[in-house]
Formats: structure tokens, sequence, C-alpha cells
């Protein structure tokens, strides 16, 4: 494989793992907003119990993209096999 074809891997994977961190990052950004004020979204949903647990939902699944993003990211760079499994 020429070693061009496996740099240009490498930057797309290194793109794509940022995109899915500013994705999770996103996703906590609105979780936080909706948990802290949840009075804008009353409207949206009729329930309280509902928005609270979506806004919790939004969180822990944000975490977990943002984490995941990194990881890919950091493993994108280093070449590290293990990293980018996880």
């Amino acid at each position: 494989v020429p070693m061009g074809v496996l740099s240009c891997v490498k930057y797309l994977m290194f793109i794509f793992n940022v995109l899915v961190f500013a994705g999770g990052t996103c996703l906590v950004g609105v979780g936080v907003w909706v948990a802290v004020d949840p009075a804008g979204f009353q409207d949206i949903v009729a329930t309280k119990p509902v928005l609270s647990a979506g806004a919790y939902l939004l969180l822990a699944v944000g975490i977990a993209l943002s984490l995941l993003g990194f990881l890919g990211c950091c493993g994108a760079l280093r070449r590290s096999r293990l990293l980018l499994l996880v």
C-alpha cells in the first residue's frame, strides 16, 4: 500500500472523529441547556418527567460520543490500533 494512501486514510479518520467529537459536544450542550432551563422546552414536550429524562439521555449519549471521538482522534494521529478499536 503506498504511503500517500495511508496518510490520506489517517487524516480522513481524524476528520471523521473530530466530527463525532463535535456532535457529542453539541449534544452535551443541548442536554445541559434543557436540564438547566426546562421552561423553554415545556411547550414542545407536554410532561416534565419526559423532558428531564430526555435531557439526561442527551447528556449520556453526548458524553459517550465525545469520549469516543476524542479517543478516535488520538488513535488516528498515533496510529494506535487499540484506541481505534475502542
